[in-house]
């Protein structure tokens, strides 16, 4: 094909907080798919804040991405030129190279999906990994049960949200959600959370206090740092956390402040257990299952932000750092 395709590279590993300056736009040639092969013209593309581990040279569950190479990522687009069985021209498919206009993968990399079903993008967010982390999390890892109380920190993103909306339909009796904004927090209102505060008003600590009096099950962390310690301060005995995120300190440079209390772990028999999502990829079709019946029933609601061109990919991933997205955060290639 003689088209170009436009991608962004990671140009040089962030100190603390990124800047545009750690990224860079790079126009290649699109290439040709080969035998097995298809070739992908992506629609949208996910940011995640997961995304800025993937930045340091550091050892984890993921490899780094590479210096002067495009990053990757969900991504959902159509299939226009294939020499693959079983795939065709025009497939709507599911895929991890994102961050470009165009992705060649082998077909064993992609997953058709309906976009007659649920809007294409449902299937990088409520439909996709964010819903099974939201789902998976809450259910299996911490194992909440009915009639507890449920505290979601970052609850107006993608998979806090969800996880209030389904902790209330797994019969919690109280889900508290903390959020950056005072419309963020009436925004986990209309989605029925119970209660909600904006951590900027005062010491989490105290506003959570304030909203489960008698006390927190079942946390759900997408925070870490003072969300973290504030949900061992509120937990009953054998409170379980799901340990999602840690956006709170992903730029630090020094070591975290907080939690400073971990020895009420102790004597509150407390579980706090991280989790990845690729763990948990038996409970797939259970979810998908239960979750289309919500939101054919309009039990659950989703949010999306997006932004529009592939050049401003690294702007959206900046922004839901600073947590300007309101649910999802996409890029509309």
């Amino acid at each position: 094909m003689s088209a170009r395709s436009r991608e962004i590279h990671l140009a040089s590993r962030p100190e603390g907080w990124p800047t545009a300056e750690n990224f860079r736009l790079v126009e290649t040639e699109v290439p040709t798919p080969g035998p097995g092969q298809v070739l992908v013209r992506n629609r949208y593309v996910s940011v995640d804040p997961y995304m800025r581990g993937r930045m340091n040279d550091v050892k984890s569950y993921v490899p780094p991405f590479a210096l002067d190479a495009p990053l990757d990522g969900g991504a959902v687009g159509e299939v226009v030129a294939s020499e693959a069985e079983g795939v065709q021209p025009g497939d709507t498919v599911l895929h991890g190279l994102g961050w470009r206009e165009y992705a060649l993968l082998d077909a064993k990399a992609v997953r058709k999906v309906d976009p007659d079903l649920a809007p294409v993008t449902a299937y990088l967010s409520v439909l996709g990994m964010t819903g099974l982390t939201a789902y998976a999390g809450l259910l299996e890892v911490a194992g909440m049960q009915p009639g507890e109380t449920v505290f979601v920190s970052a609850a107006a993103g993608a998979v806090g949200s969800l996880v209030g909306q389904i902790a209330k339909l797994r019969g919690a009796a109280h889900v508290v959600g903390s959020a950056g904004s005072a419309a963020k927090v009436e925004r986990l209102r209309a989605l029925g959370f119970d209660a909600a505060f904006d951590y900027h008003d005062g010491p989490v600590r105290d506003s959570l206090k304030a909203a489960a009096p008698g006390g927190v099950d079942v946390y759900f962390d997408n925070v870490g740092g003072d969300h973290l310690e504030a949900a061992i301060s509120a937990m009953k005995v054998h409170g379980r956390a799901a340990i999602c995120g840690m956006i709170a300190q992903y730029n630090d440079t020094e070591p975290p402040a907080a939690p400073r209390n971990l020895a009420l772990l102790i004597g509150k028999r407390i579980t706090l257990r991280g989790f990845l999502v690729g763990d948990h990829g038996h409970l797939r079709d259970e979810f998908v299952r239960e979750m289309a019946g919500w939101l054919r029933d309009g039990k659950v609601s989703y949010d999306e932000t997006v932004v529009d061109g592939i050049e401003n990919a690294p702007e959206a991933f900046l922004g839901l750092l600073r947590g300007e997205n309101l649910g999802k955060m996409l890029v509309r290639v």
